[in-house]
């Protein structure tokens, strides 16, 4: 069971979780988020595909055997049955499984929580998106880089026009941990996200630069009209890309550019955003996260902190320790989970949910990030011609 370290007040809610078993890092991430947000106990799973590791990562968990299960089908039928069964279920599986496991537990009418991306492919996340709207439960994405507090002081600031109208968004996500063929090393989570049938046709696209894009998209608001892709495979063998540039036009006149590498030696988890401008600038470092630098033209930088004086609202109720105490990941990732517990309650007792919960990801904003996928592939396949953007 999750006991969580900081309640944000309201009703506790029981959760499952498909995938995240023994050998999975973001299974852990997850678990490690509902705890910190403080609403959820986690009280039934079907982790793993290998029904042996599936009970044994359920034992570890302390999870009762009678709702450890060996399939997300078996999960979903069982619990919609049960008077205490879950309310919602925690989906951390390769991509492919996304679609198909979220659909079986829509249709059982329990909201959803997923680790990004959406899903595999496009078609899959259009469908998935139907299945949503079908259901008349909420569906959460967990793009976590959106549950830090100066990410949401910075798209407040965008929005209230202190930048003036956009120019200029320039974003990067840049690692080295493919560097070699690590899919041929035994790295399991090499492995899938390096196959094109668990992973899908992008590669670190879809892995990370999918964040890149979610993030410029939460900060700005921006729609991307068209863009012209280069994705690379540098590692020879790997069967995917692992680098890719992509130039962006967007809706108004504003014009982009993202990076994301998993070869760019020396780069552990470096996620930036600049954002410019008629008025001023803004640049925000995953790897500092706690500071956001506003560059008004013609005046003297300055460095706002989170928990700081003079931060918005959104920012603030995203804040849990002091200023000049080192606030991160797993806190940005737990905001999303405190967000998602309120749409779920709101939705359940039949009321508005809280303004703020309105912030977290949802599987619209998941299709947006497979349009981008998509468009950037055939970019990309058809010699890096400019390729619109589907809406």
């Amino acid at each position: 069971m999750i006991e969580g370290s900081k309640s944000a007040g309201g009703q506790r809610l029981s959760i499952g979780m498909v995938g995240g078993g023994q050998g999975a890092f973001i299974g852990a991430v997850h678990r490690l988020a509902a705890a910190i947000a403080g609403r959820y106990d986690l009280v039934a799973g079907a982790l793993s595909s290998d029904a042996a590791r599936a009970a044994a990562s359920a034992a570890e968990l302390g999870l009762d055997p009678a709702r450890s299960y060996d399939s997300y089908a078996a999960m979903a039928e069982a619990e919609a049955a049960r008077d205490d069964g879950i309310d919602a279920v925690v989906i951390v599986t390769p991509n492919h499984v996304h679609a198909p496991a979220a659909k079986a537990f829509l249709e059982a009418g329990i909201d959803v929580i997923c680790d990004k991306p959406l899903t595999s492919t496009l078609a899959d996340a259009e469908d998935l998106v139907a299945a949503v709207a079908r259901s008349g439960v909420t569906f959460s994405l967990t793009h976590n880089y959106t549950g830090y507090p100066l990410v949401r002081q910075a798209r407040e600031m965008v929005a209230g026009g202190e930048l003036g109208k956009l120019r200029v968004v320039k974003a990067e996500y840049a690692q080295d941990w493919l560097s070699t063929l690590q899919e041929a090393a035994g790295n399991k989570q090499a492995e899938w996200r390096t196959d094109p049938a668990r992973s899908g046709a992008g590669g670190c696209i879809g892995d990370i630069g999918t964040h890149a894009y979610n993030l410029s998209r939460f900060i700005t608001g921006l729609e991307t009209a068209e863009l012209c892709a280069s994705l690379t495979t540098f590692v020879e063998g790997r069967r995917i890309d692992d680098d890719v540039q992509i130039l962006l036009r967007y809706d108004g006149g504003a014009r982009g550019m993202l990076w994301s590498s998993q070869v760019a030696a020396g780069n552990e988890n470096n996620l930036r955003i600049r954002v410019y401008g008629e008025k001023a600038g803004l640049e925000w470092h995953q790897e500092e996260p706690n500071r956001l630098l506003f560059t008004p033209l013609g005046e003297q930088p300055r460095t706002l902190t989170r928990g700081g004086p003079g931060l918005s609202e959104a920012s603030t109720r995203a804040t849990r320790i002091p200023p000049g105490h080192p606030e991160g990941y797993l806190e940005a990732f737990a905001n999303l989970y405190v967000d998602a517990a309120e749409l779920i309650t709101a939705r359940r007792e039949g009321r508005a949910p809280a303004p703020e919960a309105t912030l977290v990801p949802d599987a619209a904003e998941g299709l947006a990030g497979m349009r981008f996928v998509d468009a950037a592939v055939a970019s990309s396949t058809a010699g890096s011609v400019w390729q619109a953007v589907a809406r």
